[in-house]
């Protein structure tokens, strides 16, 4: 983890390239190298698992059916009927927000999740994706109604809660996954150097202690909260009026 370093990544700005410079479209090189290493990854990952699935008494095959059974359970419960679509989308959300979170257990990789850019285009992707299933499932005037409800004067409060939801579960996830890298580095950066700390450190075990709960326990869980508000949030959606 490379918690202290964060505030000394390389930007790029891509407006550079039509001859002005605008904040908006700069981009932090670091995190968006890492995103697409992890899209590689997983893709890999992806191809090797339905490898593995053609291998019905492996313990591969089980472990990646148990996996899958586990959300469809989880989507069919949460919302009262199975959708595959929304199935795929809040598996998909849990697995490469979970690869995003523990990443940095591979040398020289760090959480794009520390960004929070990444968690807030995250934040959007869920809120867009609950939005327009709302549309799809209850038409646009009855999605456009619930925002003057119950009365006229509380449309500004309606939309200020809407927003909400997006900048919670992103705060939340960047909150908790840039001060768990910070809560290492620092660590890290104050036993370095010192053979005697070094030593401590590995014989008592403090290392490995911080190791796996910031960057495996603690990256699962933040994967799992933020797919299960997604998730949370779909199904208040789905809802009929008067449910």
């Amino acid at each position: 983890m490379g918690g202290v370093e964060l505030a000394e990544t390389e930007q790029w700005s891509l407006s550079s390239l039509f001859g002005f410079e605008h904040p908006f479209f700069v981009v932090n090189s670091e995190t968006l190298l890492h995103t697409w290493a992890i899209l590689v990854l997983l893709t890999v990952a992806l191809l090797f698992i339905r490898w593995i699935l053609t291998k019905k008494d492996s313990i591969g095959h089980f472990l990646a059916i148990s996996f899958v059974n586990f959300f469809v359970n989880l989507c069919t419960n949460s919302m009262g009927y199975f959708s595959f679509a929304h199935f795929s989308f809040i598996t998909a959300l849990f697995t490469f927000i979970l690869v995003c979170n523990t990443i940095s257990i591979i040398p020289s990789l760090e959480e794009p999740t520390t960004d929070l850019n990444t968690t807030l285009a995250l934040g959007l992707v869920s809120f867009f994706y609950t939005q327009w299933v709302a549309i799809r499932t209850h038409g646009l005037g009855s999605y456009l109604k619930d925002y003057f409800s119950p009365f006229f004067v509380m449309f500004p409060l309606n939309v200020v809660g809407k927003l909400a939801s997006v900048m919670s579960i992103s705060f939340r996830l960047f909150g908790n996954i840039y001060g768990g890298a910070m809560i290492a580095g620092i660590w890290f950066k104050f036993i370095e150097g010192s053979l005697l700390f070094e030593i401590l450190g590995i014989l008592s075990g403090l290392n490995i202690v911080l190791f796996l709960f910031f960057s495996l326990f603690e990256g699962f869980l933040q994967a799992f909260v933020f797919a299960m508000l997604s998730l949370t949030y779909l199904s208040i959606a789905l809802q009929s009026d008067g449910h």
